[in-house]
């Protein structure tokens, strides 16, 4: 077989195929690129709530906000424990309007609460809380 013959469609042949790998090389950059690009996006997502929580767990009023716990029922049906960041509450005797205000008071707070137990007596409830913060 004479090449020489051939030598022109050879090169054809040959930029075809650099040109086919050139184009796979573009859209797997282009494809990596945008992969990176969403987990880019993905990670400073996962920041900003980061800084969102620590600065809503940092926050200076999360300690007065658990002081209004002990004062929204009466204080013959709170038995009251504060340690630092800690905290374990006791209430007994609680009707269901109190229950109800207890509740939504200690879901609305940023703490972590660790132990909600709540039992009922009759008409009554029983609630013993433990949370930090």
């Amino acid at each position: 077989m004479n090449w020489k013959l051939y030598k022109n469609e050879l090169i054809v042949v040959a930029s075809l195929l650099l040109m086919l790998y050139a184009l796979l090389y573009k859209n797997n950059q282009i494809s990596s690129r945008t992969q990176e690009m969403l987990s880019t996006k993905h990670t400073v997502r996962e920041f900003r709530e980061l800084i969102t929580l620590q600065k809503t767990w940092a926050d200076k009023k999360v300690s007065k906000k658990v002081n209004k716990l002990e004062k929204i029922v009466p204080s013959s049906k709170v038995k009251w424990s504060k340690k630092g960041k800690k905290l374990t509450a006791s209430y007994k005797d609680l009707d269901p309007k109190e229950l109800n205000r207890l509740i939504i008071n200690i879901l609305s707070m940023a703490v972590q609460i660790q132990e909600l137990k709540i039992n009922r007596n009759d008409s009554s409830y029983d609630v013993e809380f433990k949370c930090k913060w």
